[in-house]
């Protein structure tokens, strides 16, 4: 009987199967882009679900061109698709078009490999790489037909995890998200999911699995934890519990990144995606220790891949791809120890292949500019700087390790190599920050200005500059984690001042929204009560928030009001450094008296060296071997 019924039931998915493809095939007629949605890519993984031990869906909350992009993804998939016992799929959020129709028409979201719906997936997996994208993960969840609560979500439902740079401070995504990730997911991802398999065929109940699921390092199970409160809402108390939970919770680290397996033959995308090439990654983390920047301190210690091991990957990646751009993949792409022999032999395999090379992230000195020039001898595309403040006080506020000296030498530099287009990236709204500092950035591109007119004269053709500022955010795990950021008002008030002042002809001025930069900020520091937020943004129909045309303020102000969040506490306020933050359940392996001491020398205005010439004591030596202490790079600071 319970064969037959077996049988009977396998005959009823098939059937549920070729409708829901069908509907789909049907809804591809109507839509923008269908090759979004099709899926069967050159190199994308195929394999029988039925045969597998776990389906595990890797979900981007963003449209395909975007996620595609990201070389995380590439990884991860590669990763766990090595495992012959596990499916790793993709599903990525669609286009409004898309999903309005599936709406309509009842077709669930799902995998592009296999046409799962994402309901019957054993996990599902989400990336967190920018605050705004939370809504639409909330709207992935409901598009799914999976509960959006994770207290509503039943033994047969997917187990839901995120990871990803935003995961640092999971804290407001908690009501949704059953575990967090935390740290490099290389070597984390798939022994996270081999144990889910073995708590599967122990046939362990969906808690007692989580309570194993956490013993792993890097493994932040929300439910176990308990948050208090005093009555001015900061935090009283994090607790476990759970006798077993960790706490903190230490990040997963890859002590070294050489022998890690790449990616040589990623997914060819079926729509041209954002960055559409071949890419390499030279080095994880950074040492030069800026105080605004979470990414340079929650990817330390700095680890190299041998110059002879990236080359190899390159051009292995552009023979088996018929890429015809290669970009190399790193915070600061020419702070590689081997930076020049690097690129020298790249520039002569490209050039020799007829494929164009990107070297994003350069810091601008001799070295850099010598390559650039050997890249671009041809053809000058435009050239991006980012001083990030208009005075060397500022500057050194912030750490950043660039001289006024620096920034006119290179732009010289550049000039008379023949760049005639050169962006500058500034940022406001920094601790410290004054009218003199913003002044200081006008000043800049009129001396710029007139460095071009001393190079090429009246006559040297046309000269373009653009300032571009972004909106300073605090983040967690930085040193300015404690600082209030600027009330809308006064980033406004900033813009008006420098769009009046560089009116200038030849220079265009940009700048970024001032009320995402502020929601951005709640979830950046936000706790657990932030999910009420959250929920009734995603209730009033917000997605796609970090997209202009998407983006509905009015909407979020509604939210706002809507679940009682106080959007000041959350932005315009100064923490205290014996405040208990949200994020402090999370050990990064940056230690918290380093960021505090940072945080003071930054109001002395004073400087901590790169971290390549001596240790600076940030604490990341005591999880991990650190490669980088001490070593000093021949013939640079």
């Amino acid at each position: 009987m319970l064969k037959y019924l077996g049988k009977i039931n396998e005959q009823r998915k098939r059937k549920e199967k070729m409708e829901l493809q069908y509907k789909l095939d049907q809804l591809l007629k109507r839509v923008e882009k269908p090759g979004r949605y099709i899926g069967g890519e050159i190199n994308s993984a195929r394999k029988d679900p039925n045969s597998v031990d776990a389906n595990f869906a890797f979900a981007f909350p963003d449209i395909y061109e975007i996620g595609m992009s990201y070389l995380g993804l590439q990884i991860l998939y590669h990763e766990l698709n090595q495992c012959e016992n596990i499916f790793c799929q993709r599903v990525f959020a669609p286009a409004v078009d898309m999903e309005k129709l599936m709406r309509e028409e009842g077709v669930p979201l799902m995998t592009l490999e296999a046409k799962m719906p994402l309901r019957e997936m054993d996990i599902v997996g989400f990336t967190l790489q920018y605050e705004m994208s939370f809504t639409t993960v909330l709207n992935m969840l409901d598009l799914a037909k999976i509960p959006v609560f994770a207290a509503e979500r039943n033994e047969n439902d997917p187990l839901i995890i995120a990871g990803g740079p935003c995961a640092f401070n999971p804290e407001p995504l908690t009501d949704f998200i059953d575990v967090f990730l935390i740290g490099d997911g290389e070597k984390l991802l798939p022994a996270f999911v081999e144990k889910y398999i073995d708590c599967k065929k122990k046939g362990m109940a969906k808690a007692d699995c989580l309570r194993e699921l956490s013993k792993l390092q890097g493994v932040y199970v929300p439910s176990l934890y308990d948050v208090k409160y005093n009555d001015d809402g900061t935090i009283k108390e994090l607790c476990e519990l759970y006798e077993g939970a960790p706490f903190p919770v230490t990040r997963a680290i890859l002590p070294s990144i050489e022998e890690t397996d790449f990616p040589v033959n990623p997914i060819i995308p079926m729509v041209e995606a954002v960055h559409d090439r071949a890419v390499t990654e030279t080095f994880r983390g950074c040492t030069r220790g800026c105080r605004f920047c979470q990414a340079g301190m929650i990817y330390r210690p700095v680890r190299e891949r041998s110059k002879d091991r990236i080359l190899q990957l390159a051009k292995t990646q552009l023979e088996n791809t018929g890429h015809d751009e290669l970009s190399l993949l790193s915070l600061s792409t020419s702070d590689y120890s081997c930076f020049e022999e690097l690129a020298t032999e790249l520039i002569d395999y490209t050039k020799k292949e007829n494929v164009s090379l990107s070297l994003p992230s350069l810091r601008i000195d001799k070295f850099a500019f010598d390559v650039l020039n050997k890249i671009q001898e041809y053809k000058k595309s435009g050239l991006t700087y980012a001083p990030e403040a208009g005075t060397q006080r500022l500057r050194d506020v912030i750490n950043k390790g660039v001289t006024e000296k620096d920034i006119y030498e290179s732009i010289e530099q550049a000039l008379e190599l023949g760049w005639k287009h050169i962006k500058l990236y500034f940022m406001i709204g920094l601790p410290t920050e004054t009218y003199e500092d913003l002044d200081g950035i006008v000043e800049i591109a009129k001396n710029i200005k007139e460095l071009n007119y001393k190079v090429n004269g009246p006559k040297g053709g046309r000269f373009n500059l653009t300032v571009s500022v972004s909106n300073f955010v605090p983040k967690a795990h930085t040193p300015f984690q404690w600082e209030a950021q600027n009330t809308a008002e006064e980033f406004a008030d900033k813009h008006n001042y420098l769009a009046e002042r560089l009116k200038i002809k030849g220079v265009t001025f940009n700048y970024h929204d001032n009320t995402t930069s502020a929601y951005e900020a709640v979830f950046a520091r936000g706790d657990r009560r932030c999910g009420r937020l959250l929920y009734e943004a995603f209730r009033a129909g917000c997605k796609f928030d970090g997209w202009t045309e998407h983006f509905r303020p009015e909407a979020w102000e509604s939210a706002f009001e809507r679940s009682g969040i106080d959007k000041d506490f959350y932005t315009t306020r100064k923490r205290e450094f014996d405040e208990i933050l949200p994020w402090d359940i999370i050990d990064s392996g940056i230690s918290k008296r380093f960021l505090i001491n940072e945080a003071q020398k930054a109001v002395k205005e004073e400087i901590t060296p790169d971290c390549r010439n001596g240790c600076t004591g940030c604490g990341m030596n005591t999880k991990v071997v650190c490669p980088m202490a001490g070593a000093a790079k021949k013939g640079r600071a």
